[in-house]
């Protein structure tokens, strides 16, 4: 269940940022131009939220974290202020390309004639209410500082970080266009600043004549291709039996959900959210399988780290953009009851 949890856990966090692309550079919303001296870090997040709801662009957007093989996408995204569509295709492994038109998000797998259909939080006033949930204590978790200038694929930037005032969450550095405010490049930072994860775009043409009819009509399914709606239900944590015993500092539960994993066995696990208005970590919840041959331990990818461990009768997967210690107070403050 870890890459299907993994994938669910990058799916949710692009609902906290601008776009709902599968690459996790997405959660941070864009940043407009900034004095950084005057500016709270909730000012930045709250004032960011509608910096892209009018623009268009095109872009190659490049991923790296740790060992993991550079990847790399071709993104399209238009919106009128009001409804977001956006195209991204891969341009790296398996061949995928991603529509989203609000909450509506389908995957196409040209080489298996097949495509995925899902619900996600829409991302106007669902965003918002998390962004509400998410950040009222930011300003005491992360410092705001600016850096100076830079050049990303031939544009100036101004550049900012966003430092964790505590070991349980990373620290952020991020170039945005000085006109605009779009996010260009970011890069998740370790204790010592090194970057563990890196993405930005290598070429961008801003305000591109993107028509959003077009990439609608890109989102019929072909004929004969197999078509598979997923839905995840929402659930209450107290009414599946779950809580936790003591919260980790800085991070509000958000969302719930129940999930089928359809590889194997059908299994449902529940989906936990937290976040704290940067970081985000998903607690998935299953039924423990001996046949399955799960192990415990703890993995990380760059800056993405996955802590599993069974608790009796059930199986838990933590996931997180966050330090290992984090993941540990969240599965050690997690408890059944009953």
């Amino acid at each position: 269940m870890n890459a299907a949890g993994l994938r669910a856990h990058r799916n949710w966090r692009a609902c906290l940022g601008a776009l709902a692309l599968s690459v996790w550079a997405w959660t941070l919303p864009a940043l407009a131009q900034i004095d950084a001296s005057k500016e709270t870090v909730l000012q930045w997040l709250s004032r960011s939220q509608d910096a892209l709801r009018a623009r268009s662009f095109v872009g190659t957007y490049v991923v790296s974290a740790g060992t993991t093989p550079l990847s790399s996408s071709r993104v399209w995204h238009v919106c009128d202020g009001t409804r977001q569509v956006e195209r991204v295709d891969t341009l790296s492994g398996v061949p995928r390309t991603t529509f989203r038109r609000n909450d509506e998000v389908m995957i196409f797998w040209p080489e298996q004639r097949r495509v995925v259909q899902e619900r996600r939080d829409s991302l106007g006033a669902g965003a918002a209410q998390l962004l509400k949930l998410a950040t009222p204590a930011v300003n005491d978790l992360y410092t705001l500082r600016r850096l100076g200038m830079d050049r990303v694929a031939g544009l100036e930037t101004d550049v900012v970080h966003l430092g964790p005032k505590d070991a349980l969450r990373f620290g952020y550095r991020v170039w945005s266009e000085r006109r605009t405010g779009l996010v260009m490049r970011v890069e998740i930072l370790g204790s010592d600043g090194a970057a563990l994860e890196q993405a930005g775009f290598m070429d961008m043409q801003l305000d591109a004549p993107v028509r959003q009819d077009k990439l609608l009509r890109m989102m019929v399914v072909p004929e004969g291709w197999q078509l598979d709606r997923s839905t995840p239900q929402r659930a209450d944590p107290a009414s599946e039996g779950w809580s936790m015993r003591a919260g980790v500092p800085g991070f509000t539960p958000v969302n719930c959900y129940k999930r089928v994993w359809a590889s194997g066995p059908e299994t449902t696990a529940l989906q936990w959210v937290f976040t704290d208005g940067l970081a985000s970590v998903s607690l998935f919840i299953e039924p423990f399988d001996r046949a399955r041959h799960q192990q415990e331990g703890l993995m990380a990818q760059g800056a993405t780290h996955t802590l599993t461990r069974r608790m009796t009768q059930w199986w838990l997967t933590a996931v997180g953009e966050v330090p290992a210690e984090t993941l540990r107070s969240f599965a050690n403050n997690l408890e059944r009851r009953r």
